[in-house]
């Protein structure tokens, strides 16, 4: 038996009314059933479009003109939206974000997590979602023989020149300016990822945002020319700079940083702080990018793990320790486990440098951690994760089932994978009490959540 034919034929042009936004902030409708999926359109338009690919169960389409406007549809603030993966939602107002990342977080556990009748709360947004970002990391390379530092379009790994971006603080802009002129100036090699040649390959910027340190970190294939003369164009232009990095990245890898680093000029890490708690910054281990929303973030998995004073708390993928300080204030014990090894460095550092001894930082796999600890008699009364994109281990989930704390408060950047983890938790004997998506991450469709989870006396 054949397969139905699709109702959409490559290259042609049609009519038709966009219903939903999808999970990559993509126009979503129907033609005659058939899904096909439009960058750039909104819900409740009618447009004209034309087809660009055909799969069995959806089909691509580019928009070609708006027939009937959204009236959430506002102009781009950045010249470069058109091209540039960096943010998908500019021409969405801001209002209409926060209710279409409500969505995803509802329509993620729907159709992943199958759950019904969550408490999902609407998303907290911020009062300026611009120049929100305090890191950046800008590829460098070559368009037409002519030199470029900005983002990828989207999908691809072909280089956009940004010279100015909207939603990185001001000083990242300013430093991307710098690395630039640098390099023209003294004709410094970029790299180039087809051949594996050239020198520089990406520039990372970090920013505190309360302490106005400055890190510019140098992701280079091999040794750098010119150090002094880029140390002394970078201090001459930006005197508030605390550090400056030579990254090694000799791999032939997406991956940006390597795990080999040297100082070229000041400080190995800058400080920032969240609340009233002050963080120290190495060039590698994972801080959140917007510090105004991981405040608000962080204040509401606190809230969450209702601490009294008198409990033990593990904290999963702690990194340098954010959360686990945020939770020591209010517990008797925190146990804050990551399996970076110069995180739990600087974890422990950030514990000393605010007066906290009442959190023990430990390297390791937490699947693996987290049994330890049971053996030892460590119970915790309350689990709190905090891993990648790709979710929690099984093997993690399973050992906190096996522990059986009271409560987990589960924050996550990707809505797929947190339904999918939440499913399993449910399965064993774990209930959802309410989610909180926060936006972390204006003008793109991501979005961040805290979770509350309690266990279902049986």
């Amino acid at each position: 038996m054949h397969a139905a034919k699709a109702p959409v034929e490559k290259n042609k042009e049609y009519e038709m009314t966009i219903d939903d936004l999808g999970a990559n902030g993509e126009g979503v409708g129907r033609i005659d059933g058939f899904a096909v999926f439009v960058e750039g359109a909104l819900p409740g338009e009618r447009i004209l479009v034309k087809v660009v690919k055909v799969t069995k169960s959806y089909a691509y389409g580019k928009l070609l003109s708006i027939i009937h406007k959204s009236p959430d549809r506002v102009e781009p603030k950045c010249p470069y939206f058109k091209y540039c993966g960096g943010c998908q939602l500019q021409h969405l107002s801001y209002e209409g974000q926060l209710e279409y990342k409500t969505k995803l977080v509802r329509d993620a556990l729907e159709m992943i997590g199958h759950f019904e009748n969550i408490k999902v709360l609407p998303a907290i947004g911020m009062d300026h979602p611009w120049q929100y970002r305090n890191k950046a990391q800008f590829p460098v390379g070559l368009i037409q023989g002519r030199l470029a530092l900005g983002f990828y379009a989207p999908r691809s790994h072909n280089l956009i020149n940004v010279d100015v971006c909207p939603i990185q603080h001001d000083i990242i802009n300013k430093v991307t300016e710098l690395v630039r002129s640098f390099i023209q100036t003294y004709k410094i090699p970029v790299y180039d990822e087809n051949i594996h040649k050239g020198i520089i390959r990406h520039v990372v910027t970090r920013v505190g945002f309360k302490s106005n340190q400055i890190m510019v970190i140098i992701v280079t294939n091999g040794e750098l020319p010119r150090k002094k003369e880029l140390v002394s164009i970078i201090r001459k232009g930006l005197p508030a700079v605390t550090s400056i990095v030579q990254n090694y990245q000799t791999e032939k890898t997406n991956v940006i940083l390597g795990s080999k680093y040297r100082i070229l000029w000041g400080s190995d890490h800058i400080i920032d702080e969240i609340g009233d708690l002050k963080f120290k910054i190495s060039p590698l281990p994972f801080y959140q990018v917007n510090p105004i929303q991981t405040g608000i973030l962080y204040n509401k998995a606190l809230e969450y793990a209702d601490l009294t004073g008198k409990e033990t708390v593990i904290d999963a993928y702690c990194g340098i320790g954010t959360i686990s300080l945020f939770l020591a204030r209010k517990a008797a014990k925190v146990y804050g486990v990551e399996v970076v090894p110069q995180s739990i460095e600087d974890a422990i550092e950030n514990a000393r440098i605010n007066g906290i001894d009442n959190a023990e930082f430990i390297t390791g796999k937490s699947e693996e951690i987290i049994p330890e600890l049971a053996k030892q008699g460590i119970k915790a009364d309350v689990v709190v994760v905090d891993p990648p994109r790709r979710g929690c281990d099984e093997k993690l989930l399973q050992a906190i089932v096996n522990m059986s704390p009271e409560r987990m408060v589960y924050v996550s950047c990707n809505p797929a994978t947190l339904a999918r983890d939440l499913k399993y938790l449910t399965e064993y004997g774990y209930m959802v009490n309410e989610i909180q998506p926060v936006d972390m991450f204006p003008q793109t469709s991501h979005v961040e959540c805290v979770t509350l989870m309690s266990r279902v006396e049986k």
